[in-house]
């Protein structure tokens, strides 16, 4: 770094974001050269998408809180340079990249911010299907960006933030909801916009793949930095005491050489709890779904799990009735619940989806958690206060849950849906954004509901989670159930050589 101007300049940050609130930030001192590959790590809740805001202007002008220190951007700080004024310095692609998208079409969405520029409309075409071919979405610009898988949705993110070309693009956990094959061209990408002198900053905790790509790295507790440096050097003995993931990049980890799941298989004679029965479900043209047929049983985990855009969370959707099949039919311990309200079906299927802002509308996490088993006369103190204590919310219980991070509405929402005690947990990528402390003690709170009977389904990219705790893998794949069986069995024809037809092929440190 010596002899390089600093493009990011952070002197003595320090932020909460209530005025009589903790430190998130404390004291952070950072200078980030033009065109650096920067890697910002650290478990959940040490700061990381907090300094991500800061870098872009939202913290100050548009979190509030108490702000102590300057952030400087290309000569800009931040107190007196808005947002606006920073958008063709830094790009900004969040942990939920539902957030950023509203315009009608993935086309519309890249185009935006190159007519904000001023740029003519043959450039802005170029532009488009350049990166669109980059990313390979091509195939992606007609449609819908609330139409498509979360995984999609962050590539979409990327091709509209690179398409601007800033100076510094900064990114909050991007490889958390990509499969291995997303996972890659997304790395190509940020290594093509790299060459071409952009600057990337990463925040991740887990380094399989962030680790291999960056020139330096920093390691945030508790709001402090740690250490810097390259990292080979940072990435040394005691690292683990930080709740990284330091899975050694490059090579194939493959989910059949895990020990056997902690779940145990269902008795075999039970009848099922759920069936979905030749469901497809159709929409805007398309086939989303295409004669899915399987059962779950009581006591049982089972794990879905396949590439982005196969229908994952669609298929989650029809479990409570948010979505009804095109045809086909959802059996619920044996009766069609076509017709049953939502409201209803939420008694025996509790749910927390992978971007669970929308499931939010209470003003305090306190009565997020505790509305549906106060709603279905099911509220138990001990049971509320247990969850609390588990997904680790005990300071959080008066704040308002859009405020919160990404990895900590994850946890309201994991409460909020066990809170009435439903007969089957769904979870949609529920490792997504957490760190490896608490990834642990969620597993073994699956574990212990397991022996008391609890039946749970996991959508996930994760499959060292998936392979660890669910007896049973479901692959999904175009809309279609491809592969059936233990992960040992799915996986094992995954050998060298072989292709990963099913795309759940898994690199290195805990990512599809």
């Amino acid at each position: 770094m010596k002899g390089r101007k600093p493009f990011i300049q952070i002197q003595g940050l320090r932020y909460a974001y209530r005025k009589d609130g903790p430190w998130i930030l404390d004291g952070i001192d950072l200078n980030v050269p033009a065109g650096e590959s920067l890697l910002v790590a650290g478990a959940s809740g040490s700061g990381k998408s907090t300094l991500a805001r800061a870098v872009n202007g939202l913290i100050p002008h548009f979190y509030g809180g108490r702000f102590e220190g300057d952030v400087i951007i290309g000569g800009i700080s931040t107190r007196q340079g808005s947002v606006a004024d920073l958008f063709d310095q830094v790009g900004m692609v969040f942990q939920n990249p539902e957030a950023q998208l509203f315009n009608r079409s993935v086309f519309r969405e890249i185009a935006f911010g190159l007519e904000s520029l001023g740029l003519p409309r043959r450039e802005i075409r170029r532009r488009i299907h350049e990166i669109a071919e980059e990313m390979e979405i091509v195939h992606l610009l007609d449609r819908s960006p609330h139409s498509l898988s979360g995984g999609e949705q962050q590539m979409v993110c990327l091709s509209a933030i690179a398409a601007l070309r800033p100076r510094m693009i900064v990114l909050d956990e991007p490889f958390a909801n990509l499969d291995s094959d997303n996972a890659m061209r997304f790395r190509r990408t940020l290594t093509h916009l790299r060459r071409a002198g952009m600057g990337v900053l990463v925040c991740e905790h887990r380094l399989g793949h962030a680790a291999d790509d960056a020139g330096r790295m920093v390691i945030l507790d508790r709001g402090r930095k740690i250490m810097d440096g390259p990292p080979a050097e940072v990435m040394g003995p005691g690292i683990d005491a930080y709740g990284l993931e330091t899975a050694p990049p490059g090579g194939w980890v493959q989910a059949y050489e895990i020990e056997t799941p902690a779940f145990r298989a269902a008795p075999a004679k039970a009848s099922p709890l759920m069936t979905i029965e030749k469901v497809s479900f159709r929409r805007d043209g398309r086939t989303v779904l295409d004669d899915v047929s399987f059962s779950v049983h009581p006591g049982e985990c089972v794990a879905i799990v396949g590439p982005n855009g196969a229908g994952k969370t669609t298929l989650l959707k029809h479990f409570n009735g948010l979505l009804r099949p095109s045809s086909g039919r959802v059996l619920l311990e044996g009766r069609n619940i076509r017709k049953e309200k939502v409201s209803r079906l939420a008694r025996h299927v509790g749910m927390a989806f992978q971007n669970p802002t929308g499931q939010f509308f209470k003003l305090s996490v306190w009565d997020e958690i505790t509305v549906a088993a106060r709603a279905m006369n099911r509220y138990d103190p001990a049971w509320i206060d247990e969850l609390v204590r588990l997904f680790r919310l005990e300071t959080l219980t008066s704040r308002p849950p859009y405020r919160l991070s990404d990895g900590e509405k994850k946890r309201v929402a994991f409460a909020a849906a066990l809170s009435a005690r439903p007969d089957l947990l769904v979870l949609d990528e529920p490792t997504s954004g957490q760190d490896r402390s608490f990834k642990e003690a969620l597993g073994g709170f699956l574990t212990a509901l397991q022996a008391r009977g609890q039946t749970v389904v996991l959508v996930t990219h994760d499959l060292d989670f998936a392979a660890r705790y669910a007896c049973r893998w479901l692959v999904l794949k175009d809309g279609r159930i491809t592969t059936a069986g233990t992960p040992r069995r799915v996986c094992r024809p995954l050998g060298d050589g072989v292709p990963d037809s099913a795309g759940i092929r898994q690199r290195a440190g805990g990512h599809v």
